[in-house]
Parts: C-alpha cells; sequence; structure tokens
C-alpha cells in the first residue's frame, strides 16, 4: 500500500491514502529523506483553508524562507533533471490571466533549471465563444461537444490558431521558446471516429512523438492543440485534450503526466477539501470508482492516468488549476498539491 510520510517541517496531520482498492487514514512525524530518483512517494498535506492555498504577501517572506525554498526544491530539482514532464492545461487557469500568466512563468521555469515540460492544451471556453460568435450553437451530448463539419473548422481554427499561439506568444514573452504544433502535424495525433452521433469527435489510436522529441530536444517546449487526423481520410477530429496528454505521455515515456482542472483533486467528501486523497494506486482508483467517490468528469480523467501510468509514467497527478503556483507546489515542494496516482 502506497504510504505517506511527513517533512520534519510539515506539521503533523491525517493524509487520506488509497491504495489496493481500499482507501486508509496515516497519521506520520517521519523526517523526509531526499527522494530517491525512481521514488514518487513524498512527504504531502492538504491545505486548510483558502489562505493556505494561496500564496503569502511578498512583504512577509524573508531572506530565510526563500532560501528554504529553494533548498527544499533541490531533491526534486535533482530528480527531475532531464525527465519530461507533460502538462494538460485548461479549465480556469486558461481564463483568468493572472494564472495564465503563472503557468507560463513556472512552465519557462522549468525548462530553465532543466526539466523538458511538454504542453497540450484545450480551449473550450473560446470555442464557445467564436460559435457564438459566428452563430452556431453548442450542444453537447453525456457532455462530450456534438461536432459537425461547420463546428469542426471552428474548432480547429480557435484551438490551433488562435488560442495556441496566445499561449506560444506568451511563453516567449516571458524568456522561454515555444513551438505551437496540433495533432495533425507529421502525424502526431491519429484517431477514429468515437460515435456518429457526436460527428467528427474521436478518440486516439495512434501516437507519433517523433516531431515532438524533436522540438524538446532542441530545448523548446511544444505547445500542442489536441486536433487529431482521421486515420481513414485525414480530416480533423476533435478529442478530448486529458486522453490525448495521457497518450502522448505514455509514447514520451514521461516521468509525469499532469492534468490541470478545477478541483483540488480527488475528494472523498466533494464539500470537504481536507478530505483530499493524496496518494492512489491504479487499484485504489478502481475501487474508488466502484465507491462513488469517483464519478461524473472525474472518471474519465482517472481512467486517463490509469492508462498512462500502466503504459510506463511515473506517476500523474491532478491538481487545482485555481491555486497560483500549483504546477510548482505539486512537483517541487514536500507538501504536494493534488493527488498523485501511481501503478
Amino acid at each position: 500500500p502506497a504510504a505517506v510520510v511527513m517533512s520534519a517541517r510539515a506539521r503533523a496531520r491525517s493524509s487520506t491514502v488509497a491504495s489496493s482498492g481500499a482507501a486508509s487514514t496515516r497519521r506520520t512525524t517521519l523526517r523526509r529523506a531526499a527522494p530517491a530518483r525512481k521514488s514518487h512517494h513524498r512527504a504531502r498535506r492538504t491545505a486548510t483553508s483558502a489562505a493556505d492555498a494561496e500564496s503569502p504577501r511578498v512583504s512577509s517572506i524573508t531572506s530565510t524562507d526563500r532560501v528554504n525554498v529553494i533548498s527544499e526544491a533541490l531533491p526534486y530539482l535533482q530528480q527531475f533533471a532531464g525527465r519530461t514532464v507533460v502538462v494538460k492545461y485548461g479549465g480556469a487557469a486558461m481564463k483568468d490571466e493572472s494564472l495564465k500568466a503563472g503557468v507560463v512563468a513556472d512552465l519557462v521555469l522549468l525548462a530553465t533549471v532543466g526539466l523538458r515540460p511538454v504542453l497540450v492544451h484545450g480551449g473550450g471556453p473560446e470555442i464557445n465563444k467564436w460559435l457564438e460568435r459566428v452563430g452556431i450553437e453548442p450542444n453537447f451530448l453525456n457532455g462530450l461537444r456534438v461536432t459537425d463539419d461547420d463546428t469542426m473548422s471552428v474548432v480547429e481554427m480557435v484551438l490551433a490558431g488562435r488560442v495556441n499561439k496566445s499561449i506560444v506568444s506568451l511563453i516567449n514573452q516571458a524568456g522561454g521558446s515555444a513551438v505551437g504544433i496540433c495533432g495533425k502535424d507529421a502525424n502526431l495525433l491519429r484517431g477514429r471516429v468515437l460515435n456518429p452521433d457526436l460527428g467528427r469527435v474521436g478518440e486516439v489510436t495512434k501516437v507519433d512523438t517523433a516531431l515532438v522529441k524533436a522540438i524538446v530536444n532542441a530545448g523548446q517546449i511544444p505547445v500542442i492543440a489536441t486536433v487529431a487526423a482521421d486515420e481513414e481520410n485525414g480530416d480533423s477530429l476533435n478529442v478530448n485534450a486529458d486522453t490525448a496528454a495521457g497518450a502522448i505521455a505514455a509514447d514520451l515515456g514521461a516521468e509525469k503526466l499532469i492534468l490541470m482542472t478545477d478541483v483540488p483533486g480527488i475528494l472523498r467528501n466533494p464539500k470537504d477539501v481536507n478530505t483530499l486523497i493524496e496518494q492512489v494506486d491504479s487499484n485504489g482508483i478502481q475501487a474508488l470508482v466502484s465507491e462513488g467517490v469517483v464519478d461524473g468528469g472525474m472518471i474519465p480523467k482517472t481512467q486517463c492516468c490509469v492508462k498512462c501510468v500502466g503504459e510506463g509514467v511515473s506517476a500523474a497527478h491532478i491538481v487545482d488549476g485555481r491555486t497560483p503556483h500549483s504546477l510548482l507546489l505539486e512537483l517541487l515542494t514536500d507538501q504536494g498539491r493534488g493527488t498523485m496516482i501511481t501503478q
């Protein structure tokens, strides 16, 4: 069973851990050692209040605090140096300008200190806005967008054009070097129609990350819009950004897959942030689905995570993109900030 080990600097508290088909609660006060290169079990805690989830004011941070932050991050920077991290970017973090700037800054920082980030993005709100502008009413079936030919034209224009290039521009302006592509480029993502009733909504059937690897090896950040090519006729397909990110992470042999969402992670009680399940393995996910703890839109997200860790990704994370710098908090701190899923 997965275990939670607390930092000497973090106060002892109860951590909910689901593993091997069951969830258990453990309380420890063990000193955290520097992480082994292959280990992904680390000291973690849950925010106990809204204030705890917010960054401290600059005026309250001393020079010693800054040194401690760098010291705490060092073992993780050493562990992940040269490793690929795939980030699925979406939700509130794409709509709020300050959060967007924070995500971009975090990506540039990770690339600067030696990690190899790959960004995969959706763009639902922007798509809806442009559909309205051209007089097309959005339609959904079982939570999935019904995508006829006219809608697909707008989806491709917005995702592979406006949204993709705006993210690339932000990364470049922040001092990084980004290259924007979509799933059709170099046959990165190929797929088939998921359900004729949904129109041109696809599921990924084949991944070829040669182009992504070339971009990463050149020291640049790939920014990928999730438009795939139909394996039958080459037509554009709208594919789910979570599953596309998982498929890309598995093909790259990534160290991490991080899904940025609008929830803190997997909560045993959706109304209580203190019931966050901080770490869970694949068997534990299936148990949580059976218990009804994981339901609705969280099911495809968790199944995507389970699939990619089963295909070689070391760990997958579901984090709250509404929390400033949640990406860095999850990757580079003892506490973490979300749910970590392992094999």
